[in-house]
């Protein structure tokens, strides 16, 4: 199915307001196993009208946000039914249910948001229980036209409810897709999207009628898969038993989700020790509703005095070796190992930069230790690592490194 989206809206373009719907709605239809075929950001005023006619030649399904407000510049219903030659009229349940929204707040309806109640002539008029811009759906087949088109409201939160009650069911009507075709998407980390292609893409293309995608970020990979679900299940099984210990997850939670979701299950407790990352580990932990059943302590312990303090680094072994070492990292996950009792603490301690590195210690080196408390005994093992990329994009790939380390070691060692 041809999709495009058209956001109006001259706040958009002028950088004013962050231009959210399109990836929203992106993810959402994408989720139907429908994608967008063309994303177009337009000002007030004609080009909505413009823009209108070139989609509505091209596609099967358009999708309109903003421009349903009771101001002059809201001109989003006039350009449709210009683009599509009829007449706008007066829904007199919409004029009600304006009122009626007034009505709840106390407030006295203007006649300017009678122009909320007009749609083109032969459209259905979608109705909006959060606020006073109805929507409108226009069936294919209407005038000259053989495309569907929706004209939702700018708000967020009008948006999104209007979307899941109205555009979806009728979306769904509309396709001809198969009961079983959909998406999984696969999250991997600590492989790159070059390496992880070259070994896999070719395998993946072999299984029939399936669409194979990629999608990077920073210590993060995602696998997209589009087809049947025989056909997905067949390349997701493929895809993780070639990088098992990359695996994150197949389900849509985040890395964070997981680790907490599979420290849960197995009861266990989790401290961390942060130097360099300065608490974004125990951030993304503590994002997660829950996690308060598995962490225990987020030592921040930048200056080498906390180390000393709090977790008891030994002033010799930072003076003899320095902070970023592989003994201070063990030292701080054996130390928040004893002062919090966990099960589990990992360290992490670098040079995040721009400054503060050497020819032996560069910018971008981190080392991270992990400290595991099982039958009593208690082991520990430090790892370097090495991530030149700017400091906020080292602290999201230390944390990344972490959070799958944790991961590794629930899964394999308890």
């Amino acid at each position: 199915m041809r999709i495009e989206i058209i956001n109006t809206g001259s706040e958009l373009l002028l950088g004013s307001t962050l231009n959210t719907h399109g990836a929203w709605l992106g993810q959402e239809l994408l989720g139907l196993g429908l994608r967008v075929q063309r994303l177009i950001t337009v000002p007030d005023g004609d080009p909505i009208r413009d823009e209108l006619k070139q989609s509505i030649a091209v596609s099967d399904a358009v999708i309109v946000t903003g421009g349903l407000g009771p101001t002059s510049d809201d001109v989003t219903r006039e350009a449709t039914a210009e683009a599509l030659g009829v007449d706008l009229i007066e829904d007199e349940h919409a004029v009600r249910c304006i009122e009626a929204f007034f009505t709840r707040l106390g407030r006295e309806m203007t006649p300017s948001n009678l122009k909320q109640a007009l749609h083109p002539v032969g459209a259905d008029v979608l109705p909006n229980p959060n606020g006073t811009a109805p929507g409108v759906y226009v069936p294919p087949r209407l005038g000259d036209s053989s495309c569907a088109i929706f004209l939702l409201p700018g708000p967020p939160h009008e948006m999104h409810a209007m979307y899941h009650a109205e555009v979806a069911p009728r979306l769904k009507a509309l396709t001809e897709l198969p009961s079983d075709h959909g998406v999984t998407n696969i999250k991997f980390s600590g492989v790159g999207e070059s390496s992880f292609q070259d070994k896999l893409d070719a395998p993946l293309h072999e299984v029939g009628g399936l669409e194979v995608g990629y999608c990077a970020r920073p210590g993060e990979l995602d696998l997209r898969l589009i087809g049947s679900e025989a056909d997905r299940k067949a390349a997701a099984d493929l895809a993780v038993k070639t990088y098992p210990l990359q695996f994150i997850n197949d389900d849509e939670r985040s890395l964070e989700e997981t680790v907490v979701h599979a420290l849960t299950e197995k009861g266990l407790k989790l401290s961390l020790a942060e130097s360099c990352t300065g608490g974004r580990i125990s951030s993304r932990i503590t994002d997660v509703s829950g996690s308060s059943a598995v962490l225990t302590h987020g030592y921040v312990t930048y200056a080498n005095e906390a180390k000393v303090e709090m977790i008891g680094v030994s002033e010799k072994t930072l003076e003899t070796y320095g902070a970023v070492s592989e003994e201070v990292a063990r030292e701080m996950a054996e130390g928040a190992l004893k002062e919090s009792g966990a099960d589990i603490t990992v360290s992490v301690t670098g040079i995040a930069g721009p400054s503060g590195g050497s020819d032996e210690k560069p910018v971008g080196t981190v080392w991270i230790g992990i400290s595991i408390r099982k039958d009593g005994q208690v082991e520990t093992s430090v790892e370097k690592k090495f991530y030149p990329n700017g400091r906020r994009v080292f602290k999201q790939l230390a944390s990344q490194a972490v959070l799958m380390k944790i991961l590794k070691v629930v899964h394999c060692v308890f």
